[in-house]
């Protein structure tokens, strides 16, 4: 073959490998801003499912007392992001997805079954965290007010990091239909940071990007806990990174997907319209079903 010609398919075939129009992001412009975002909980292309794995500890926090450790944690999160078009917000996306979290034990990282109050002494059945779905409304790069979107961002040197804080204020399943009267709403506080190459996640000619992340939670009691109202709160402090594939979960997580939760082997489809699933709404789903199988025995008295 002619050699000039056969440099010519040579540069077709890079050309063809590479993005269109491949460019840097700009953090700072509310298009690029949002397709940053997306880059960082998924990835450029739609319908390709992304991971999320953490691991990390969770303590007590009670007024008048040492903090202690309770549990270790592992966990994992797998969505898929769609890109959404509005005419006058513009191009944006929205994400879907589900996720567990296990309870493990500090000293052997088995999971924990059951655990035994040191406040009360009572032993309860664990249940784990397996939210689904957990989906995340579309973020556009302009509000429906026209104001822009702005990527909370500090560039660090060769990183590009990402601080997101999540307040939570709502109304408590397992508390009635009075709790603006008399308190018991859910209330956390949520905080993420990410943090990836500058690199990686701004330039358009890589598909994805790594992002390591931080993840810290501040909530009141597993409901599970049968803490009675006790004055107190969980710490939770984690961190994580985005995988290549399920394969690189570890062994342990994949293990108990297998045998327990095989659906979160995979993403919710990207038209998933159901309402979201919190610890709360699980758990009063789990201890309905325990009450339907075996109604729980009258307190003498009552």
């Amino acid at each position: 073959m002619n050699k000039s010609l056969l440099l010519g398919f040579s540069a077709l075939a890079i050309l063809a490998a590479t993005p269109a129009f491949a460019r840097a992001l700009d953090p700072d412009k509310p298009e690029d801003a949002v397709e940053i975002m997306k880059r960082a909980q998924c990835g450029a292309k739609d319908g390709t499912p992304a991971i999320y794995q953490w691991s990390g500890k969770i303590f007590s926090r009670v007024e008048g007392e040492s903090d202690r450790l309770l549990f270790t944690g592992e966990g994992m999160n797998i969505r898929q992001c769609v890109t959404v078009t509005d005419p006058k917000r513009g191009k944006g996306y929205r994400q879907v997805s589900r996720e567990i979290m296990l309870f493990t034990d500090p000293k052997s990282g088995e999971v924990i079954r059951n655990w035994t109050n040191p406040w009360t002494g009572e032993t309860v059945e664990v249940m784990q965290v397996a939210n689904d779905p957990v989906n995340v409304p579309t973020a556009f790069p302009y509000a429906a007010d026209g104001k822009p979107f702005h990527l909370g961002y500090k560039r660090m040197g060769p990183w590009l990091a990402m601080p997101l804080e999540v307040p939570l204020f709502y109304h408590n399943v397992l508390a009635g239909n009075y709790q603006d009267y008399v308190g018991g709403k859910y209330h956390a506080m949520e905080i993420f940071d990410f943090i990836a190459p500058a690199n990686e996640i701004l330039d358009t000619k890589k598909p994805t990007a790594h992002p390591s992340i931080s993840w810290v939670r501040i909530s009141d009691w597993m409901p599970w806990m049968k803490m009675r109202g006790r004055q107190g709160h969980l710490v939770f402090n984690a961190v994580g990174t985005k995988l290549d594939n399920f394969d690189a979960l570890p062994k342990q997580l994949k293990d108990e997907i297998a045998a327990n939760y095989p659906i979160y082997a995979k993403a919710p489809p990207t038209d998933d319209a159901r309402p979201n699933e919190t610890t709360w709404t699980a758990f009063k789903k789990w201890v309905d079903e325990r009450h339907r199988r075996q109604p729980p025995t009258a307190h003498p008295g009552s």
